[in-house]
């Protein structure tokens, strides 16, 4: 036999066929499931590559957000004003309370002030009182001793219902100035020491007189003081010497600016007798 011939082939057709079916079938199954899973996937796996377009701001938007955007900012203005506004207003009221009660303190210490010198003033005038009194009981017995006339120590007659002439505008002066102030070296004319009262009553009838109540002791003739009249010049202390002087007005009374305490007043010898006296006139 030749080594050409025909040897039948010991294959199956049909199992080969079946085969090559099955194999079809397999091959067509994955690729529909992947044509299908081809389909659906791009839906959830594939990236998005899209450009989103945003809205565009129009004019009315962007007013609007302008106008939000102030009236944010003018409320916090508000809010920042009426914060200064209270902050002030406190440290207003706590100036005020401070202001108070300084004030209250001043007052109370002026008033202090003012009783002290009160006190100070009557303590003053009682030790010049004493002084006074002292002074005139030794100058009283050395005139005693000496007074060869044997006059008794009777009150003066004078009276001011009689007074004329320049006595007259001295005493009215005087008495026109009761009820005003002392004052240390006040010459008025709502307020006066001693002397300025007496020297500005003397001016009135054209008689100039020194200023200080020491020279004002000697400025005329020494009297008596149970013969004054109207206008004589009354002293406390020695002659050239006087500490306080007044003016005699009749009746047994004289004006004088006394002290802070009482201003100027009348008043009888005997609230507080003089040590002696000179005539002017």
């Amino acid at each position: 036999m030749s080594h050409t011939a025909h040897i039948p082939s010991h294959r199956k057709p049909r199992q080969r066929a079946s085969k090559s079916a099955l194999r079809a079938g397999v091959a067509g199954g994955v690729l529909s499931t992947i044509a299908v899973a081809g389909a659906a996937g791009p839906a959830q796996a594939e990236p998005v590559t899209q450009t989103i377009e945003m809205p565009t701001i129009t004019s009315g938007f962007s007013t609007a957000v302008a106008a939000s955007a102030q009236a944010t900012q003018q409320v916090a203005l508000d809010l920042e004003t009426q914060a200064d506004e209270d902050a002030a207003a406190e440290k207003a009221a706590k100036t005020a309370k401070k202001a108070h009660a300084e004030a209250v303190r001043k007052a109370e210490a002026k008033k202090k002030a003012e009783a002290a010198a009160k006190a100070e003033a009557e303590a003053k005038e009682r030790a010049e009182r004493a002084s006074r009194t002292a002074e005139r009981t030794t100058l009283s017995a050395s005139s005693g001793s000496s007074d060869s006339t044997g006059s008794s120590a009777s009150a003066p007659s004078s009276s001011s219902s009689n007074v004329s002439g320049s006595a007259a505008s001295i005493v009215a002066f005087a008495k026109a100035q009761v009820g005003d102030a002392y004052v240390s070296g006040g010459t008025g004319p709502n307020a006066w020491d001693c002397s300025g009262l007496v020297q500005a009553a003397y001016r009135t009838a054209g008689i100039d007189l020194p200023r200080v109540s020491q020279s004002q002791s000697t400025a005329g003739t020494q009297v008596s003081l149970d013969n004054l009249q109207p206008g004589d010049i009354l002293y406390w202390g020695g002659a050239g010497s006087a500490y306080h002087v007044a003016i005699y007005v009749g009746g047994g009374e004289f004006v004088g600016a006394q002290n802070s305490s009482t201003g100027t007043v009348q008043r009888s010898l005997d609230y507080d007798r003089p040590t002696g006296a000179v005539r002017v006139l």
